[in-house]
């Protein structure tokens, strides 16, 4: 019985280097200036959070299975330091949002993102999490999981392959990389603004889901 190998295609390295957007997030710190001090203990510190990041699964389709072959031996996404899915939301340092999500699973997804320790980080993995997928037109899915959430990465696919999924958590360790952990998130907007936007959008979109922060409603 002849055993062959399979033929596994890798990215070059020009091609995982090109990214305008954080680019340009690099120019925006060369620009404004960097303390030494402050430069150092933000890469040791950024080092060590982009090599240890947990992910919390919030898996309702096929995409979810993909997301497991990424944590078996074949792949095996501890090599690169995203170690164990976490069960529990204060466990984790970013979600991974695979499959499409109803408008009564909205407030159950923000409410896990809330319970989250800042800094916080979420992957919307496959068409249905990005855009709504095939039921985009549907009266009862949600269009894309950024009308809920800040999106960080986006992994296309339907649904995306294990390689897929493993370059779009890289790419989240290099955002990871380039933050100011003393000041604040690499966020075009301010996080608390952005996110007020974000409920006020899905609000108008479907009153009845009435989508707060978690700490206001425990007030």
């Amino acid at each position: 019985m002849e055993v062959r190998k399979p033929k596994i295609k890798s990215m070059k390295y020009e091609d995982f280097t090109d990214n305008e957007y954080l680019e340009k997030m690099i120019e925006e710190l060369r620009a404004n200036g960097t303390n030494v001090v402050m430069g150092c203990l933000d890469e040791v510190i950024n080092w060590g959070r982009s090599n240890s990041l947990w992910p919390l699964t919030f898996a309702t389709s096929c995409c979810g299975i993909e997301f497991m072959a990424v944590g078996a031996a074949r792949y095996d996404f501890a090599r690169f330091g995203f170690e164990v899915a976490r069960a529990s939301p204060r466990q984790a340092d970013f979600i991974m949002v695979a499959g499409t999500i109803t408008h009564k699973m909205a407030p159950v997804l923000r409410r896990l993102y809330d319970q989250m320790a800042d800094p916080k980080y979420v992957i919307a993995t496959g068409s249905c999490a990005v855009s709504g997928g095939p039921f985009k037109k549907s009266y009862h899915v949600v269009n894309g999981v950024d009308k809920i959430l800040p999106v960080d990465v986006y992994i296309p696919g339907c649904p995306p392959r294990p390689e897929a999924m493993l370059y779009g958590m890289m790419q989240l360790q290099r955002k990871v990389k380039l933050q100011k952990f003393f000041g604040d998130v690499n966020r075009q907007i301010d996080k608390k603004e952005y996110e007020k936007r974000l409920r006020e959008d899905l609000t108008a979109e479907r009153p009845e889901l009435n989508v707060e922060p978690e700490e206001k409603k425990n007030v």
